[in-house]
């Protein structure tokens, strides 16, 4: 079979015209990696591709062909039948109250040709919210300074960030992706570049609230914490070094100490989160045993084989096994207790979590799912105006042939990893559901190529998974989007991500409030963008210049940019044009969910990230400027509740 036909039955565009208006041809040799890298993905008989049953009304599957009649069907699901029956016609009318969830579907017609298909039953809709319009306080939950903390803003802080969000009248709090890292590469601290989008940052942990732990059992603990606390940027290589010593000295502890109740609980915790948690634990203790890549390790472990993680269980490295797994657990305890407080205070959404387009291709999700997810691509982007070469970012994403031989539960395993402690979770690149840019790996950034994700059956998935946990999701679709994206996505009730900056007509000016879709979070900026402060004082501009990135604006479009602000304040009746002034413009408008970035409320200037940098900006490491406590004092709460009254919730007036 020719490199084409491969392309497409495995769904890879080979060419396609780019934001500059350019046809882009893959090069062969890039396109044969690119299909070389792809599982086989089957190619179906009687249906078109996997079955998604949205159980409303009378749902029924158009079929491709019957083949010879009758055709039988059989639904069947860990193992049971559900439900099974036969047709004439080219269509299945499914029965009422079929189970939600991941199932297979077994298709044989009369001269017994046989095929078995994914089938996803799913509500009609992702989960609504349950309340008008409201609005969150976004903040990178690193950044939080406190009198307590060591050095990072922690779960604890968490906690005070929700009693101060109440305080202020917010729904809830936004954070930065809180998936695993690398421990021992805490430098390398960016949220979007995970070991694993299953389980948590332990930096986040507050160890002296873990109740084995002493403060004696690791000396000069204190001291060390407060040296920590010092300066304007985190200092990931020391504090992870003195959060790692005491985690074990609390694990130990706990291992000596435990309550029975304790020991229950850890024990409840393991075989909830059991085999992935088990697996991970074992992927932690063989990296560090191996250091390299999982692909250079023994051939026994280079795939998960659960007869030999049992034995690295009950083996020599049983402590070590368990302690990941009660670092995991302290973590898990931890934000849990942070959204039950929410709940608690009557916050109609609670936590907001940010979830990572892609892993590193040698973290755990890369190694645990080898069939769907392929290491040896990137995501990325195809060239555009801002990146004449194109985007590699480094991650690895799921693939459409390894989801659909596993009915999609790895990528739902993604999902309620992060919508178990949520009450919204954001998409980030949403449009990857649709299709991912895929670099193959050794090759630039312009010789990628578009593969086709089987979208209905993944956005089935995320309402599935949404309605299950009652979570919201918000789907990041910035950018160019393919025709009728957005209208398929909010088809499913997954609600689209307005950033105001982004949000003006060709002549640059502002869309109105009515433009702003009801479905939807909208935000003034991202922590990809300039803070307010920094945009009316083009630092921005200086900073990007200053690192040899072009800004993609010089000084006098944002004079007219700042100009064509006051224009579209003015037209609402808003005289001034401070942050508090853009925060009731976008009060105003119909979407259900608006973001306020904390560093904006604090005038802080530099953005948490700039892309396209690596080490020449302190990116996901800068602190905000006073402590946890003393921000309610520096935030103007009477403009702040006057410019949400709208959307407050009634109790922080």
């Amino acid at each position: 079979m020719d490199l084409l036909a491969q392309a497409r039955i495995k769904g890879v565009q080979s060419e396609f015209v780019d934001a500059l208006g350019k046809l882009r041809v893959t090069d062969p040799v890039a396109l044969k990696s690119i299909l070389d890298a792809l599982p086989e993905k089957r190619v179906y008989r009687f249906v078109s591709g996997p079955v998604v049953v949205r159980a409303l009304g009378h749902p029924r599957t158009e079929l491709v062909t019957i083949g010879a009649p009758p055709l039988k069907w059989k639904m069947t699901g860990n193992g049971n039948l559900i439900a099974q029956g036969e047709t004439r016609e080219p269509v299945i009318a499914w029965p009422a109250g079929l189970p939600l969830g991941y199932h297979r579907l077994t298709l044989t017609d009369a001269g017994g040709v046989t095929e078995e298909v994914p089938m996803i039953v799913a509500p009609e809709r992702a989960f609504g919210g349950d309340f008008d319009r409201g609005w969150l306080l976004a903040v990178q939950l690193y950044s939080v300074r406190s009198d307590r903390n060591w050095g990072i803003g922690d779960f604890t802080d968490l906690a005070g960030l929700v009693r101060l969000a109440k305080q202020l009248g917010a729904d809830g709090v936004g954070l930065n992706p809180l998936h695993v890292l690398f421990d021992d590469h805490p430098a390398d601290c960016s949220p979007y570049s995970p070991n694993s989008r299953l389980f948590l940052n332990p930096l986040y942990i507050d160890v002296e609230a873990i109740p084995e732990f002493s403060p004696d059992l690791v000396p000069d603990a204190a001291a060390t914490a407060a040296r920590l606390r010092d300066g304007d940027r985190v200092p990931y290589p020391d504090m992870a070094a003195l959060k790692w010593l005491a985690l074990r000295a609390a694990f130990d502890s706990f291992v000596k100490t435990a309550s029975g109740v304790r020991r229950n609980q850890f024990d409840a915790f393991r075989a909830a989160r059991a085999p992935l948690l088990s697996r991970f634990a074992c992927f932690e203790v063989l990296r560090h045993r191996f250091a390299a890549p999982w692909w250079e390790w023994p051939q026994e472990w280079q795939k998960p084989d659960e007869t030999k993680c049992a034995e690295l269980r009950n083996g020599p490295d049983k402590h070590e096994v368990e302690f990941v797994e009660f670092v995991q657990w302290t973590a898990d305890s931890q934000l849990h207790a942070a959204k039950e407080l929410a709940g608690q205070l009557g916050m109609r959404v609670g936590l907001y979590l940010d979830v990572a387009v892609g892993v590193q291709s040698n973290g755990f999700d890369a190694w645990n799912e080898q069939g769907a997810i392929s290491r040896h691509l990137a995501v990325g982007a195809p060239p555009d105006v801002l990146n004449t070469i194109g985007q590699d970012w480094g991650l690895a994403g799921f693939n459409a042939g390894g989801l659909e031989a596993q009915s999609f539960v790895p990528f739902a395993d993604m999902l309620a990893a992060s919508m178990r402690h949520s009450g919204a979770i954001r998409l980030d690149h949403v449009l990857g559901l649709k299709r991912l840019y895929l670099v193959p790996r050794g090759f630039k950034p312009d010789n990628g190529a578009y593969v086709q994700m089987p979208f209905e059956a993944l956005l089935a998935t995320v309402a599935r998974e949404s309605a299950a946990h009652k979570c919201i999701v918000i789907g990041e679709d910035l950018g160019t989007v393919p025709e009728g994206f957005r209208e398929t996505m909010q088809d499913f009730g997954i609600w689209s991500y307005l950033v105001m900056m982004f949000e003006r007509d060709d002549a640059g000016h502002f869309r109105p409030v009515d433009h702003y879709r009801p479905n939807a979070l909208v935000t003034l900026n991202t922590h990809d963008l300039s803070t307010y402060a920094g945009w009316r004082s083009f630092s921005d501009l200086r900073m990007k210049r200053s690192l040899g990135l072009d800004p993609g604006e010089n000084d006098q479009a944002r004079w007219d940019a700042l100009g064509l602000l006051d224009e579209i304040l003015r037209a609402n009746g808003i005289r001034a044009n401070d942050v508090y002034s853009v925060l009731a413009f976008l009060s105003r408008t119909p979407s259900r969910l608006l973001a306020v970035s904390l560093e904006d409320l604090l005038g802080v200037i530099d953005q948490p990230n700039i892309p396209g940098t690596i080490d020449e900006h302190p990116n996901w490491r800068q602190r905000l400027p006073v402590t946890l406590d003393k921000i309610i004092s520096k935030v103007d709460v009477a403009a702040l509740k006057a410019a949400t009254r709208e959307r407050s919730l009634p109790g922080g007036r």
